[in-house]
């Protein structure tokens, strides 16, 4: 068993300590010590999951256990990567028994796999990549560091995602286009051509917004 803790106490949290629970019901791999969260998590919901609030992120400096990041936006969790991979800790991947993963399939360090996720043939991911509920990926696809897949999100066959790009929840990419580094892709938008970095793109076809990331309303 390896000790392992979740960066992050809030709901998408929340959600990966339900996927440690569920991989440890098929064969036990984790002994999950708690939660670490700079902010103030409700401990009574918490405490509901039989987990405890351990303290700070920086803690996890002094913890001999693996980390993932329950963290939804990609940013925050770059800078918690760097920050543990400095006090020499360790990330571990998870993948939720009930995710399809096909052949020839490499997840990056830190990749989360969530329930009813899937993916076909010949992907790879970055480090700390997210794909949430039902999200699927198709052949070839290339997803780069801390990218994330809300739920049901679609990329079809050799997609290429940017570091730190989003998909939205319900969002198409087709065949062959790409997302550029940083790029958000609204909710239920569908990409038809390639997107260039760090835009907001929304809509049916998805068109980018030329105001900057931190103004799009888009956590």
């Amino acid at each position: 068993m390896k000790a392992l803790v979740v960066v992050g106490g809030g709901g998408h949290g929340r959600e990966l300590l339900d996927v440690v629970e569920a991989v440890n019901a098929v064969r036990p791999q984790f002994d999950l010590l708690g939660v670490l969260d700079d902010g103030t998590p409700d401990l009574e919901v918490l405490a509901a999951c039989g987990v405890r609030h351990l303290g700070p992120v920086r803690l996890l400096a002094e913890l001999d256990a693996q980390y993932v990041l329950g963290i939804g936006s990609p940013d925050a969790r770059r800078v918690i990567d760097l920050a543990a991979t400095e006090w020499g800790r360790v990330p571990a991947t998870l993948v939720h028994p009930s995710a399809v993963v096909g052949r020839r399939v490499t997840l990056g360090p830190g990749t989360v796999v969530c329930g009813l996720a899937s993916i076909t043939t010949n992907v790879r991911t970055g480090r700390h990549v997210h794909l949430n509920i039902a999200a699927t990926v198709a052949h070839d696809c290339r997803l780069g560091d801390y990218v994330t897949l809300a739920p049901g999100a679609r990329l079809s066959g050799a997609v290429t995602a940017g570091e730190g790009s989003t998909i939205g929840t319900g969002a198409v990419v087709i065949q062959g286009c790409a997302v550029g580094a940083g790029t958000i892709v609204g909710a239920g938008a569908v990409v038809v051509r390639d997107l260039p970095a760090d835009v907001v793109a929304v809509g049916v076809p998805a068109r980018p917004r030329p105001s900057a990331r931190n103004a799009s309303g888009v956590p």
